[in-house]
C-alpha cells in the first residue's frame, strides 16, 4: 500500500517541494529542510518509482543557493533590526542567544561560516541573513554559498541514496526496515548535533566562558 502510494507521486511534484521548501528554510524561516532532503533521496533509490537522485540534488542546491541570496539581500537591507523583530516573533530560533552565538561565529570564521553553516540546522537558516547584516562582501558570500549548498545537497542525496539502494538490494522484501533505520540513524545524529549546538550557545551566555565558537 505504501509502494503504490508513494508510486501515484509525480517525480515533478517531489522536485519542486524539495527546491521550494529548502529555499524558505534558507531564507531564514525555520522549515524542515533537511528532512526533506532525506526524503525526497530516500525516494530516489526506489527502482519502481521514477525519481532521480541527481535532479533531486540539482533542485536541493538550488533551492539552498537561492533562498541564502535572497536572505543576505534581506539582511543587508534590514539590518540589526530585522533579528530584534524576529527575537520577539520567534524567541525559540531567534533569540538573543542564538543570535549572538551565530554573530560569534561568523565574526571569528567568515565565509567559511556561510561554508560549513549548510551542514548545522540553526547556522543553516542564518547564513543568509546574518551575512548580509554583517556586511559581508557578496561575491565571497556567493562563492560560499554556491559550494556549501551544492556539497550539501549533493552529499546528503548520495549518502541516503546509497544507503536506500543497500537497503534494497541486501534486505529484499525487509528493505523499507532498512530505510527506516537509515532514517533513524539521520535523525538521531542530527538531534546529538543539534543538542551540541545548543550547549555551546548555552555558554554563549555563561561570563567568563572562552568563545563557544572557538570550541
Amino acid at each position: 500500500m505504501i509502494q503504490q502510494l508513494l508510486q501515484s507521486i509525480p517525480a515533478l511534484a517531489v522536485y519542486l517541494i524539495v527546491a521550494v521548501v529548502i529555499m524558505v528554510e534558507s531564507l531564514g524561516i525555520p522549515f524542515p529542510g533537511e528532512i526533506t532532503l532525506i526524503s525526497a533521496a530516500l525516494l530516489s533509490s526506489r527502482d519502481s518509482l521514477d525519481i532521480s537522485p541527481v535532479w533531486v540534488a540539482v533542485c536541493a542546491s538550488a533551492g539552498a543557493v537561492a533562498g541564502d541570496s535572497i536572505g543576505f539581500g534581506i539582511g543587508h537591507r534590514f539590518g540589526r533590526p530585522l533579528f530584534d523583530w524576529l527575537g520577539r516573533k520567534f524567541p525559540k530560533h531567534f533569540g538573543p542567544k542564538y543570535v549572538a552565538f551565530a554573530e560569534s561565529v561568523f565574526t571569528r570564521y567568515g565565509v567559511w561560516a556561510v561554508f560549513f553553516g549548510r551542514f548545522i540546522a540553526l547556522l543553516r537558516i542564518f547564513a543568509g541573513p546574518l551575512a548580509g547584516s554583517l556586511k559581508m562582501p557578496y561575491p565571497k558570500f556567493l562563492i560560499a554559498n554556491i559550494t556549501g549548498g551544492v556539497v550539501w545537497a549533493a552529499g546528503t542525496t548520495c549518502i541516503i541514496f546509497y544507503l536506500g539502494v543497500a537497503a534494497e538490494k541486501w534486505l529484499s522484501r525487509f528493505s523499507w526496515l532498512g530505510l527506516l533505520a537509515a532514517v533513524l540513524v539521520g535523525i538521531a545524529a542530527s538531534l546529538w548535533l543539534k543538542r551540541k549546538t545548543g550547549k555551546l550557545v548555552d555558554a554563549q551566555e555563561e561570563p567568563g566562558n572562552p568563545d563557544p565558537a572557538y570550541e
